[in-house]
């Protein structure tokens, strides 16, 4: 039977109405060798799942400009957004972000500026900016209507796989993890919900093993996508109630994740491969859902990783 329908409940389902015409309902396919089936949001229409939930923010709040922080695919989507709806855009990256990514959301019409330090201090310069210009915050995973978007993810598995008894998502802020997971209590259906972090950005784990927020030291990964400092504020409450495991994954076994989906012909980046990756080290089991979360990767960077040209994909 369907859970309560609560406040957050309701963006979730609206949320899903209101972008699913504007968004691709991604595959899923399945590693022959695992029998793992793969959510491929790398296909969704910026290259990832951001897609979903930028989208959502900026359709429901209308703002005449916006300013986001993002290692690279929030930003991406929030460009493609913005440049929809005519909204002026500006997205704070670190130093250390690919060069790859910056240059895709200049190419979208928005504003890039760069700081120094980790995600934190990329957080501080987004809302001096806000205070100085008026454009509207919209945090790339600790904001409601973004969490909300990104629940659509889960609704599709659910409606395209109606043997799911186990989905493995990415975690980073916990946007996209909060937003399954409620997709699932929404949804009322008996299925895990388990978070795969890189074991170098474990900032979660650490999280709900002390039962509160807990702020590690810039994470250095492979796993771009996924170096928050800490878990959102809105999202960790979430995440304690509603998911049943976190595995940590080395970034050895990222790798071979990602060089068995470019086997498999997916062109994925490191954290795109991070929920395969752990799905990988869990009891085989039918109904096992990885999420693959983008595929924004330098094409010669993505050879580098996989050596992609040695072999051809499988037919």
């Amino acid at each position: 039977m369907p859970a309560p329908r609560t406040p957050f409940a309701r963006q979730c389902l609206a949320a899903r109405d209101r972008i699913g015409p504007l968004i691709r309902r991604t595959p899923i396919l399945t590693d022959p060798d695992t029998g793992i089936h793969l959510k491929c949001e790398n296909e969704q229409v910026t290259g990832s799942f951001k897609a979903r939930g930028a989208l959502n923010a900026l359709t429901a709040l209308g703002p005449a400009a916006v300013v986001v922080g993002s290692s690279g695919n929030h930003g991406i989507a929030t460009a493609w957004a913005a440049s929809r709806m005519g909204a002026d855009a500006t997205v704070v990256m670190t130093e250390a972000t690919s060069a790859y990514k910056r240059n895709r959301i200049r190419r979208l019409g928005a504003r890039v500026i760069t700081c120094a330090g980790g995600n934190n201090a990329r957080g501080d310069r987004v809302a001096e900016i806000a205070a100085a210009t008026g454009a509207v915050p919209v945090s790339s995973y600790d904001h409601p209507l973004v969490v909300a978007g990104q629940a659509s993810v889960g609704f599709e598995i659910l409606e395209q796989l109606a043997g799911a008894t186990t989905i493995v998502v990415p975690v980073g802020g916990g946007g996209l993890l909060a937003g399954v997971a409620a997709a699932v209590e929404v949804a009322g259906r008996r299925v895990r919900v388990v978070a795969a972090e890189p074991r170098a950005a474990n900032d979660t784990a650490l999280s709900l093993a002390a039962g509160r927020r807990i702020v590690i030291d810039p994470p250095v990964s492979l796993c771009d996508g996924v170096l928050a400092q800490t878990p959102g504020a809105f999202t960790f409450p979430l995440i304690r109630r509603l998911v049943d495991e976190v595995v940590e994954v080395g970034e050895d076994e990222v790798l071979a994740a990602m060089q068995e989906l470019a086997v498999l012909g997916l062109t994925v980046e490191p954290t795109g491969a991070l929920a395969f990756a752990a799905a990988r080290t869990l009891p085989a089991a039918a109904g096992t859902v990885a999420v693959v979360s983008g595929g924004n990767v330098e094409p010669a960077e993505f050879r580098r990783l996989t050596g992609a040209s040695r072999y051809p994909a499988r037919p």
